[in-house]
């Protein structure tokens, strides 16, 4: 455990399973964090994540600029709509998946978790992997 104050300038966009350029601010190999990561999410114009989910961790937002709206729930059946100044709850292992509703700005959020290890955890998640019809196939 450090007893140091630690400064993280990220540099570069790291490549998540989401598909969002994500700027790792805090988390165990930054900052020695051992329980909490934070970073920042670019969602860029008319753009969305991979449908996901968090095993184990909750998440908490900060939308600091752009429209998104977030399809949520079982079979990503739920939406809510949120803007620039809105925190944002997400349950640990609620499936979810972000979208941009500009077509021309990115969308910026600050997304905390309660794991330093945040994309160790994140699984995509397959709607018709649960049992969902697929109208092009006959049941029988």
């Amino acid at each position: 455990m450090t007893t140091e104050i630690v400064t993280v300038r990220p540099g570069l966009a790291t490549a998540t399973l989401q598909r969002l350029p994500n700027f790792v601010g805090i988390s165990e190999a930054t900052a020695g964090a051992t329980g909490i990561s934070m970073n920042l999410v670019v969602i860029p114009p008319a753009g969305q994540a991979e449908p996901h989910l968090h095993l184990g961790f909750e998440t908490a937002i900060y939308l600091l600029k752009g429209r998104v709206e977030t399809r949520y729930g079982e079979k990503l059946s739920q939406s809510v709509v949120n803007r620039e100044g809105d925190f944002i709850f997400i349950p640990a292992g609620v499936p979810h998946q972000p979208r941009n509703l500009s077509d021309r700005e990115p969308a910026l959020a600050i997304v905390a978790r309660n794991n330093a290890n945040e994309q160790e955890t994140v699984q995509l998640y397959q709607p018709q992997a649960l049992g969902a019809i697929d109208p092009g196939r006959s049941e029988a």
